[in-house]
C-alpha cells in the first residue's frame, strides 16, 4: 500500500477510444453458431443466457464482424494487435495532451500498459515514431496485469510524478480483447469471452501543477494459490481465455475482507467513500461487488453503463468508467478497484 498525501500530483486529462467497427449482441447471438463451429448446437443454446444475461448491448471492435467466422493464427493477430493498438493510443493520447493543454515535448515518461498482445520495441516506442516526444523521454511498460491493469497502471503514473513532482507523466492503456478469440475453442470459458470482451483505449495526463482529481493513495492484494483463477494459455492460434467460474464467488467471499484491509490501511471507512469506481467484468461481478460495497442492487451506475455499451475491455474498462463519473462533475473521494490474474484486486483512491 503507497500513501502519498503530502504530495498531491492530478489528473489533468483522461480521454478515451474505440476502433471503428460495432458489434451488436444481437448481431454476436445471430452469428454464434458461425463464430463457434467448436460448440455443438445443444451446448450452444444452452450457453445462451450468458449473452442475453450479459448486460452488454453493443461493444466495439478493431475487426469487422467477419473476421470472427475465419480461422486466425497467432502472427496475424499479433499484426493486428500492434498496428491497431498502436492508433487507438495515438488517437487517445494526442486528445489527452490537448484537453491537458500540454505539447508532446513536455512529456518526461510515458506509462503503458496491455496484455492482449506482444510488441518489442514496446507500444511507447512505436507511439514515439508518430508524436513528437523528446527523445530522452522515459518509457515504462507493463504487461500481465489483465483486468487490474487499470488501476495498478494509473496507481504506478501517480507514483511516479510523486517520486519526481516536476515530471509530467503520460498514461496509455489498450487492450483489444476480441482478437484474443478463438472459434475452434469450445470451452465455456471462451464462450463467455465472446459475449462480454471489447476492444477500446485510455489516456490520462498526469502531473503536479494541475488542478484536477487528486491521487491519495493505492494498494492491491494478490491472493496465494490463485495462478489458475484468470489469465492467458498460449496457444497455437493465439491466448486462450481463463476464467474460473468461481470469480463472482471469490468476489461475493474473499473481496470485502481484502477491501476492509486496505481501507483500515490508508484510515478511511467505507463511510467515507463518495464513489465506487469499479471495472465491470459483468454483471455477476458487479452485484458481488455492491454486496462488499455494501449498496443497493444496481447502485454501480457508471460501471454498469459502460458494461452495457462498450462491454469488458479489460484494464482500459475501468478508466472509461472513471471518465464518466469525472464528466458527471462528481465530487469527494473515489474508490477505484479492479480484479486481474494473479488472482489480483487492485485499489487506489482519489480526491476530486
Amino acid at each position: 500500500m503507497t500513501d502519498v498525501t503530502e504530495t498531491s500530483p492530478s489528473l489533468l486529462s483522461l480521454t478515451t477510444a474505440v476502433p471503428e467497427y460495432e458489434l451488436t449482441q444481437e448481431d454476436v447471438i445471430r452469428r454464434a453458431s458461425t463464430f463457434l463451429p467448436g460448440v455443438d448446437s445443444e451446448a450452444l443454446e444452452r450457453l445462451m443466457p450468458v449473452y442475453k444475461n450479459s448486460g452488454i448491448e453493443r461493444r466495439y471492435s478493431c475487426v469487422p464482424p467477419d473476421w470472427y467466422a475465419e480461422d486466425h493464427g497467432w502472427e496475424e493477430k499479433n499484426r493486428l494487435y500492434v498496428k491497431n493498438a498502436v492508433d487507438l493510443i495515438e488517437e487517445a493520447s494526442v486528445t489527452a495532451m490537448e484537453q491537458a493543454h500540454i505539447e508532446p515535448s513536455e512529456i518526461d515518461m510515458i506509462v503503458s500498459v496491455s496484455t492482449t498482445g506482444i510488441v518489442t520495441p514496446s507500444l511507447e516506442a512505436q507511439l514515439m515514431e508518430r508524436v513528437g516526444f523528446r527523445r530522452n523521454c522515459e518509457r515504462l511498460p507493463v504487461f500481465g496485469l489483465g483486468c487490474a491493469g487499470g488501476v495498478i497502471g494509473l496507481t504506478r503514473s501517480f507514483q511516479q510524478a510523486v517520486a519526481s513532482p516536476n515530471k509530467t507523466i503520460l498514461f496509455v492503456a489498450v487492450e483489444l480483447c476480441g482478437l484474443t478469440f478463438r472459434r475452434c475453442d469450445g470451452s465455456k470459458a471462451n464462450v463467455i469471452a465472446t459475449a462480454l470482451f471489447g476492444d477500446g483505449a485510455a489516456a490520462a495526463v498526469i502531473n503536479s501543477d494541475g488542478n484536477g482529481a487528486t491521487f491519495e493513495n493505492g494498494g492491491e492484494f494478490t491472493w496465494p494459490n490463485s495462478l489458475d483463477v484468470m489469465g492467458w494459455s498460449v496457444e497455437e492460434d493465439g491466448l486462450g481465455v481463463i476464467f474460473s467460474r468461481d470469480i463472482p464467488t471469490l468476489t461475493r467471499t474473499e473481496f470485502r475482507k481484502v477491501l476492509k484491509s486496505y481501507l483500515a490501511d490508508t484510515n478511511l471507512s467505507l463511510s467515507e467513500i463518495d464513489q465506487f469506481v469499479c471495472h465491470p467484468g459483468g454483471t455477476k461481478v458487479l452485484n458481488a461487488l455492491e454486496e462488499a460495497f455494501e449498496l443497493q442492487s444496481g447502485a454501480l451506475t457508471s460501471s454498469r453503463e459502460v458494461l452495457r455499451d462498450y462491454g469488458n475491455m479489460s484494464a482500459v474498462t475501468v478508466l472509461f468508467v472513471l471518465k464518466n463519473v469525472l464528466r458527471e462533475n462528481e465530487r469527494g473521494r473515489f474508490l477505484l478497484s479492479s480484479l486481474g490474474p494473479g488472482f489480483t484486486a487492485a485499489f487506489m483512491t482519489l480526491i476530486a
